[in-house]
Order: C-alpha cells, then sequence, then structure tokens
C-alpha cells in the first residue's frame, strides 16, 4: 500500500501591523494617584464603618442612619473597581 505524501503546514504568524499598538497600550504602568487613592478609599470606608459602630449609629452623620453603611461600604466597593485598572 502506497504511503500518503505529509502536508507541511506554515506557522501562523499574526499581522505585525496590528498588534503593536494594543501591546504597547497593556504594558504602560498605572498612574501613581491610582493605589494611593485606592488604599485611601479602603481605609475611608473602613474607618466610616468602625465609627458607625463605635458610636451606636450617632457619627459620622445620626440623620442618615443605615445609609452610613452603604457609604462605607461603597467605598470599598469603589477602590476594589479602582485597583482593577491597576498595572
Amino acid at each position: 500500500m502506497p504511503k500518503s505524501q505529509v502536508r507541511k503546514k506554515k506557522v501562523y504568524t499574526p499581522p505585525t501591523d496590528i498588534r503593536p499598538a494594543a501591546a504597547a497600550a497593556s504594558k504602560k504602568p498605572s498612574p501613581m494617584w491610582l493605589p494611593i487613592s485606592a488604599v485611601a478609599l479602603i481605609v475611608i470606608g473602613i474607618a466610616w464603618l468602625v465609627v458607625y459602630y463605635l458610636s451606636s449609629q450617632q457619627y459620622p452623620v445620626e440623620s442618615l442612619r443605615y445609609w452610613n453603611l452603604l457609604i462605607g461600604f461603597g467605598c470599598m466597593v469603589a477602590s476594589l473597581g479602582i485597583l482593577s485598572r491597576w498595572r
């Protein structure tokens, strides 16, 4: 029985005119304010919640009542959103 011929395929290389722009944009370092502001938001959020609980819901703003929880946790969630852009 005769042997079939082995086909040699060329290795695929993506076009060079499209890729460098995307690769260069993804390798830029983050600005310095990004991690500083994220850490500041985490500290502010935790401090807000600690003051709220230790003061028996009188401080930081008594008229907001349970919205104080949303402010504290909102600061921490916002910091996670900022940190997702950190390189």
